[in-house]
């Protein structure tokens, strides 16, 4: 019998109770199931039982469904109504395409081969899916942000390049290759990237079509800039190099990444919500989510380089502890960093609560890909 601490035997509160677990049930059905039969629906509704008992949920079911996520899927063997790997693999396709027509090999050959080799030798597009999924969640149209797209990928491979020189990480392998380095040498791959870097502004003045406001592409020009500059990648980047050898505060740790990493994803959704039209409460919503799945994604990439070899990451394995840098796993530990995570992955999805629940599908399902990525 649900009961309420406040009057257990007052019908009327056992019935409201009742009455939002059947609400969060039927919503986690049309939005989030497939294929469940009879057996599955009552264990599912079961756990449900068992966990949500607060009528709150009504209020917000989405949040409510979020939360028992891990349960349904594990009842229902589906993840979802949602295919996000369809998804993601057409978006993808979509920007391998744009992106091989954007640096074709080309007189100096050296130079185009290095930008072409990081830029198009394999990925998740984790930054690309998440502009375009942005700019969709907001009402806009792919197209809007395919340039954008394709420009976060562009520094992202110029941050690979650099993190992985011999000044950086020193880093042999990526993405089960030899790094640019040492494939090119050490100026090309310098070179490689700082070309990555210019062509990505030039790839949205250029690309971005005039559907899309000339103060939107300046807009997000310019948070880009300030994103990757000396107050965001670069900062992050530098601070850590500073701390190799030395005691890291937690609070330090989190300004190292949440400048490094986190500070990117946000400019990813941000400007994938400019170019999509959104408005300014809706792009401040993409900018605490993607700040969240911004550190999610280092805290995830922490654990997986104690927890996993080199064959399994397709990169350098260890090299953080080799280095002596600070990581979530050394600071918290596993465990810690594994609910720390966890934390992240919760306050990321509230946001999507205050969008339409069938636009925010693809987000949603992008958090629990970040959150459960093993490479």
């Amino acid at each position: 019998m649900l009961t309420n601490a406040s009057d257990p035997t007052k019908p009327s509160v056992v019935f409201n109770e009742i009455f939002s677990l059947l609400v969060v049930f039927l919503v986690t059905k049309r939005y989030f199931l497939t294929q469940i039969n009879l057996h599955q629906t009552m264990a599912l509704f079961a756990a449900i039982l068992r966990s949500h008992r607060s009528p709150a949920l009504l209020r917000n079911p989405i949040v409510g469904i979020m939360k028992f996520h891990s349960t349904v899927t594990k009842l229902t063997g589906h993840s979802s109504v949602f295919e996000f790997d369809e998804y993601k693999a057409a978006k993808r396709k979509m920007v391998d395409e744009a992106l091989n027509a954007a640096v074709p090999v080309q007189h100096p050959d050296i130079i185009h081969k290095a930008m072409r080799y990081s830029l198009l030798g394999g990925g998740k597009r984790v930054l690309p899916v998440l502009c375009i999924a942005s700019c969709e969640l907001v009402g806009g149209d792919e197209s809007l942000a395919l340039p954008t797209a394709c420009a976060f990928e562009m520094i992202h491979a110029c941050s690979l390049i650099q993190d992985d020189l011999p000044c950086m990480d020193n880093a042999d392998l990526r993405r089960g290759r030899p790094t640019n380095h040492k494939v090119f040498g050490e100026d090309a791959a310098v070179l490689a990237g700082d070309a990555l870097l210019a062509l990505a502004f030039e790839h949205i003045a250029a690309k971005t079509t005039k559907a899309v406001s000339p103060e939107r592409v300046v807009r997000a020009i310019a948070e880009i800039g300030s994103a990757v500059g000396s107050l965001g990648v670069v900062a992050g980047q530098m601070v850590d190099i500073q701390s190799e050898g030395k005691e890291v505060t937690l609070r330090e740790l989190e300004y190292i990444h949440a400048h490094k990493t986190a500070k990117l994803f946000e400019a990813t959704a941000v400007c994938g919500a400019l170019m999509g039209g959104g408005n300014d409460i809706e792009v401040e919503r993409l900018r605490k989510y993607a700040g969240s799945i911004g550190l999610l994604y280092q805290v995830v990439d922490d654990i997986l380089d104690v927890t996993k070899s080199s064959a399994e990451l397709g990169k350098t394995a260890g090299k953080d502890l080799a280095s002596d840098k600070a990581t979530y796993p050394k600071l918290m530990g596993i465990e810690g960093a594994k609910d720390f995570a966890a934390k992240l992955e919760t306050q990321a999805l509230e946001e999507l609560a205050h969008f339409d629940a069938a636009r925010a599908a693809p987000l949603y399902c992008f958090a629990n890909f970040v959150a459960k990525r093993q490479r």
